[in-house]
């Protein structure tokens, strides 16, 4: 029989027995609403026979979600008052892992002797104080999640997705888009939690680039950009002169404007001036 999804009382009910309240240091938020984790699952794209690593499982309100596609989930929780209960509520339905993700061993989580060269989705309500760092990480070390799509802080949210020209496009923007194509999928309110947080939280999905970037060539990119954006309203030729080799031919030869600011750059003009970056390196 299929467990039924989490309403708020379920999950008042659920924290009682357990002795427990939502910890405030773990950004925990648990979603409440069934057609929430429903529309989750729905928009992330899964369904039968696909492999889901779900970070920040908590008490399974989208776990159930997720087991409901006919998709393989594992389910990772830091909170070990929960883990029980997770693995109570999942059953059979998926793999309970005790760990935290900042921490733990993804090329063993993910490469079980039935998962050898198999895709993965990541499809997580991360809490709000890792899910930048969480989202960076994953895509920069673990190439078989190919498909990301996570509920975070509405702001966080705008800034893996933004496209050059807002305010709100940084450098985490331009990693994100140097790994792959990133999109609000929609908002969630903070009706559906419970605690009720005291922000709006959004939807991004991630899909990764087909080809994967060098990882010198990353490297020389991630270095640039949080040079340069760590002072944003000055031009790049002034923010990133000291960290270039003969910064001109650089600007030249990446078709870069260096009286431009870091947020008029595109992803393409970024990675243009890490190869030219590179290139002078070689020849200096």
């Amino acid at each position: 029989m299929t467990q039924p999804l989490l309403t708020r009382p379920a999950v008042r009910d659920l924290l009682e027995r357990a002795g427990t309240a939502p910890r405030r240091s773990l950004g925990q938020n648990f979603v409440v609403d069934p057609n929430t984790v429903r529309r989750i699952a729905r928009l992330a794209g899964i369904g039968p026979g696909d492999r889901v690593v779900e970070i920040g499982a908590g008490l399974g309100s989208l776990t159930l979600a997720l087991i409901e596609t006919g998709a393989h989930v594992v389910a990772v929780e830091t909170d070990g008052r929960l883990v029980p209960l997770l693995a109570e509520i999942a059953g059979s339905g998926a793999q309970v892992v005790h760990a935290d993700a900042r921490r733990m061993d993804w090329d063993e989580l993910l490469s079980g002797p039935h998962e050898a060269g198999r895709d993965w989705h990541l499809v997580a309500n991360l809490p709000y104080n890792i899910a930048t760092s969480l989202v960076l990480t994953v895509l920069d070390d673990v190439p078989a999640v190919t498909r990301l799509f996570v509920m975070c802080q509405r702001e966080a949210a705008q800034r893996l997705a933004a496209a050059p020209g807002g305010s709100v496009y940084g450098a985490v923007s331009v990693r994100v888009a140097s790994h792959g194509a990133a999109e609000l999928a929609g908002a969630v309110p903070p009706t559906v939690f419970y605690p009720r947080p005291e922000v709006e939280s959004a939807l991004v999905r991630i899909t990764r680039h087909a080809q994967a970037m060098d990882l010198e060539l990353r490297a020389e990119l991630n270095r640039l950009v949080d040079t340069a954006f760590a002072n944003r309203r000055q031009m790049v030729r002034r923010t990133l002169r000291s960290a270039l080799c003969d910064a001109d031919a650089v600007f030249a030869a990446a078709e870069v404007d260096p009286a431009d600011r870091p947020e008029r750059l595109s992803v393409d003009a970024w990675i243009r001036l890490a190869s030219a970056s590179l290139q002078a390196k070689a020849q200096g």
